[in-house]
C-alpha cells in the first residue's frame, strides 16, 4: 500500500470569502451603474453619486476578486480589503444616522442591510486570514 500525502489548503476559506465579497460587490456596482435612475428613485440618492459609487464598487469588486483568485494569499492586501470593508460599513451607518444622503426609508434600510453584509464579509475575511496562519 502506498501512502498519499494530503495537502491542506489553509487559504481556501479566505479565498472563498474574498471571491463571494467580489461577486456581491461587483454585482451591486454594476446594478448602480446600469440602473442608477431607477435605483435612485427607490433609495433617494443622486443619480450622479450613485453612478460614481457604482463605478467604485465595480472596480473594487474586480480587485477583490483578483486577490481572491491568487494562489498566494497576500496578507497586506487582504488587510486593506478588511479595512476598506470596515470603513464602508461605518460610512454607510453614518450616512443614515446623520441624514447626509437624504435616503428614503427604503434607502436607509438598504444602506443598513448593505453595511451589515459588508461587515460580515470583513469578519469572514478576518477569520479566513487567521486560519491561513500567514503572519
Amino acid at each position: 500500500m502506498t501512502a498519499v500525502a494530503k495537502t491542506v489548503d489553509r487559504t481556501r476559506f479566505l479565498r472563498l470569502a474574498l471571491v463571494v465579497d467580489a461577486v456581491v460587490t461587483g454585482g451591486n456596482g454594476l446594478a448602480y451603474l446600469t440602473a442608477a435612475p431607477l435605483v435612485s428613485e427607490f433609495i433617494g440618492t443622486d443619480v450622479t453619486l450613485l453612478r460614481g459609487i457604482g463605478a467604485f464598487l465595480t472596480v473594487y469588486g474586480l480587485a477583490v476578486g483578483f486577490l481572491g483568485t491568487r494562489r498566494t494569499v497576500h496578507r497586506a492586501a487582504t488587510q486593506a480589503v478588511i479595512g476598506l470593508n470596515m470603513a464602508w460599513t461605518l460610512a454607510s451607518i453614518l450616512a443614515v444616522v446623520t441624514g447626509l444622503l437624504e435616503f428614503t426609508t427604503v434607502g436607509a434600510v438598504w444602506a443598513i442591510m448593505q453595511a451589515l453584509t459588508v461587515a460580515a464579509f470583513a469578519e469572514l475575511q478576518i477569520i479566513g486570514l487567521r486560519k491561513t496562519g500567514v503572519k
